[in-house]
């Protein structure tokens, strides 16, 4: 093992608050580091695995790249996991307690705990559970009961301990095995795990519920500034920068369609608010490493926020619904009628969702109204205009989807089963014709 990662490990164990997390197994570890094989892994991105001595793998915390504890486990002395806990891109600890979690559905559920951080394991808040887990032979990826509650950046911290852990124990591959594959799992899946790559059209497959197999390939996560968080494979994959992530537009073979982008731009990596084919504002620009060159403070906007005009909800919603799984069509446009929608400042990101205020920026506005005025009049500015909607059809669109997802997971079981039965069966339908109505006015820069 290099030397430098011997001593940064060492140097981790040494602290109290790192060692008060499993004492025993923890000081063993040190002890160890002095072996010709110690039992600690290094990433290629600098991050840190310890283990427990002995046979297997049994993971006891991770490091990133400044020594950092990002993920912590404790084991009892049967072999089964006590708890485990990893730090969230927005600081916060998120904490697992198996069989402490209560599901009406599951005989067994496991709790997902927000944590304090003046003790190792410190519960704090219930926050939601998901279907219980053996996690000395982990086989599956479970269904999580209310993801709304973990809040930014917990979901994927969650799923790339549990594919550490996987990866550990050898598991090839697994699959999900709940209810409701979205886009929004599916994509977060990709952060953490790798589909089968003989699959053809694997996006569509999870969403029709049908069989994808995942196999577990977890990032290393790096906190390189205050509030900056960088996610590694072979590259930098994904970035955080307080509380909004951009990402990488391709992984594997499925391009992400994301407002917020990591693009590369002599030789350095850009983190862009993007549209319309186009950067609409560069927020921090990093070394191929993922170290921070730029932060440049977000653009300020001091217009009054203005309604959007009510056909806005209902043609997003349509869009929306065509780009969703068929069975949230009716609860998207239930839950797009419930909205208010309008442009305002939004700074550092392009959407803002308050409860039911979902507020678009003004500059997107402002910049697609140009874009169309510049062409000349006829199909190509329709085509601009549809381009712009669609585009906003997009940022609104996970927000719409989550709720939508409660509102089914909130219906007796027998109407969601009935939901899924029905929207099985039928044709894609027609696009409503408010679509083409926005798109007429919004080329006639009026709406």
């Amino acid at each position: 093992m290099d030397e430098t990662a011997r001593a940064r490990m060492a140097a981790a164990l040494a602290r109290p608050g790192v060692a008060a997390h499993d004492p025993a197994r923890l000081a063993a570890l040190a002890r160890a580091l002095h072996d010709a094989d110690p039992p600690v892994s290094a990433g290629r991105h600098g991050s840190l695995v310890g283990y427990a001595p002995g046979g297997g793998r049994r993971r006891l915390l991770e490091l990133d790249r400044r020594g950092q504890l990002v993920t912590a486990l404790s084991w009892r002395k049967d072999g089964g996991l006590a708890w485990g806990k990893c730090r969230a891109t927005d600081g916060r600890w998120i904490g697992i307690e198996p069989g402490a979690g209560r599901h009406p559905t599951w005989p067994r559920a496991d709790q997902v705990w927000l944590l304090g951080g003046s003790a190792p394991w410190a519960p704090v808040a219930r926050l939601t559970a998901f279907e219980g887990l053996d996690y000395e032979r982990l086989d599956r990826i479970p269904p999580l009961a209310e993801p709304r509650r973990l809040g930014a950046g917990a979901g994927t911290a969650l799923l790339t301990l549990l594919a550490g852990l996987m990866k550990d124990q050898g598991a090839a591959r697994v699959r999900y095995a709940g209810p409701y594959p979205t886009e929004q799992l599916f994509t977060a899946l990709l952060e953490s795990f790798r589909y089968d790559p003989d699959v053809g059209a694997p996006r569509d497959r999870f969403l029709a519920g049908e069989p994808l197999d995942w196999m577990p390939a977890p990032a290393e996560r790096h906190e390189v500034a205050p509030g900056v968080w960088v996610q590694m494979r072979h590259e930098v994959d994904k970035v955080v920068l307080d509380g909004v992530a951009f990402y990488r537009r391709r992984w594997q073979d499925v391009e992400r369609r994301e407002p917020r982008v990591v693009r590369e731009a002599g030789g350095r990596l850009i983190c862009s608010l993007w549209a319309l084919g186009r950067a609409i504002e560069d927020r921090l620009t990093l070394d191929p490493s993922g170290e921070v060159i730029e932060a440049p403070a977000p653009a300020t906007d001091t217009r009054p926020p203005a309604p959007l005009a009510p056909l806005w909800g209902t043609a997003l919603a349509a869009l929306i619904a065509r780009e969703s799984a068929p069975v949230l069509g009716p609860a998207i446009a239930e839950t797009m009628a419930e909205r208010t929608l309008e442009w305002g400042a939004v700074p550092g990101d392009l959407v803002a969702v308050d409860g039911a205020r979902v507020r678009v920026a003004r500059r997107l506005r402002d910049i697609g109204a140009d874009w169309i005025r510049a062409a000349p009049p006829g199909l190509e500015r329709a085509e601009r205009a549809g381009a712009l909607v669609l585009e906003i059809a997009r940022l609104v669109a996970p927000a719409a989807r989550l709720a939508a997802q409660l509102k089914l997971e909130a219906l007796p079981e027998a109407e969601q089963l009935r939901r899924w039965e029905a929207a099985g069966g039928e044709a894609e339908a027609p696009l409503d014709v408010s679509v083409g109505q926005l798109v007429a006015l919004v080329a006639r820069d009026q709406a």
